[in-house]
């Protein structure tokens, strides 16, 4: 199952609150073990913008040069 939550501090830790429908689903009770894999959300956007200027070529010049080596 793939759910976001947010984390929220208690105490000195970090903690998430899993979804009641996850609970009930997977039979989940207190004390039970739990593995649990982090996927944090990044912003890529700026990295798009990264090449911006460099490439001294339109797209339709970049498609006929690529397509050169395909000519045989």
């Amino acid at each position: 199952m793939i759910t976001e939550v947010t984390a929220k501090k208690w105490g000195n830790s970090l903690g998430v609150v899993l979804p009641k429908e996850w609970v009930e689903k997977e039979h989940i009770h207190e004390g039970d073990s739990l593995f649990i894999q982090v996927v944090k959300e990044v912003d890529i956007s700026k990295s798009f913008g990264m090449l911006k200027g460099k490439i001294k070529m339109s797209g339709q010049e970049f498609k006929d040069m690529v397509r050169e080596g395909w000519e045989s």
